[in-house]
């Protein structure tokens, strides 16, 4: 039976270098994700506050198809199905851009947009009404009073789940590996496949997302922590 040794995989430059390019794939994904999840996000807020029944049908439907379907099959239908489909001139500039990563962003930022507008609509459930008539008294419209008032007031009651969620979606950006994403994971077993060490591997992939979802929670504890008046005032 061989013995623990970190150093086969740390010493060998080959696997360095592996290792780094899946981290930077990781990064690539999941802040190309995120970027996108927040994008819609709000722009489902805006609907769901909107005037009128269609909007909040729109976004009840949308949170209750992504939430109830594993986000795995969702990257699968994305990929495997909707790729498929689409015309051959986008399907070679897709496959010449790296098409497994941009639908990786495109499945994770759609699912997570979900979970985030659920987030803020919490956020702005904390808010008080009068604050939106006490802005439109002073003059906002409503795209203004939402803009300047509610929304930033919202954002800040909801930076706790919004940092979990965006923990949660660093994680989910292990799940690219399915469809052939180079990211962490996928560095992680190829390296497994070429040196053997099976332990050794998985135990530093595991070390790898912990120190980097902890270091997404303290930014976003540190986030929270300058958002919040009183929070910041305490010594």
């Amino acid at each position: 039976m061989s013995s623990f040794d970190l150093t086969e995989i740390l010493g060998n430059p080959e696997y360095v270098s592996m290792l780094l390019l899946g981290i930077k794939m990781t990064f690539v994904v999941a802040i190309g994700s995120w970027t996108l999840a927040m994008t819609l996000a709000l722009l489902l807020l805006g609907l769901r506050y909107a005037p009128g029944p269609f909007g909040n049908a729109f976004v009840t439907v949308y949170v209750s198809y992504h939430r109830n379907v594993p986000t795995l099959v969702q990257l699968l239908l994305w990929y495997f199905g909707i790729f498929t489909l689409m015309p051959d001139p986008v399907t070679f500039w897709l496959n010449d851009h790296n098409a497994e990563a941009i639908f990786a962003v495109i499945g994770l930022g759609l699912c997570q947009a979900a979970y985030f507008s659920e987030d803020l609509r919490s956020g702005m459930r904390a808010v008080s009404p009068g604050q939106m008539e006490a802005a439109r008294a002073l003059g906002h419209s409503y795209v203004s009073a939402m803009r300047f008032v509610m929304v930033p007031q919202g954002v800040r009651n909801a930076l706790p789940a919004l940092v979990n969620h965006s923990v949660s979606l660093f994680k989910n950006s292990s799940l690219a590996v399915a469809i052939g994403v180079a990211e962490l994971t996928y560095a992680v077993k190829e390296i497994e496949n070429l040196s053997f060490r099976t332990f050794e591997s998985y135990l530093l992939v595991t070390v790898l997302y912990l120190v980097f979802s902890l270091m997404i929670m303290a930014a976003g504890a540190y986030i929270a922590r300058r958002a919040d008046p009183l929070r910041r005032a305490r010594p």
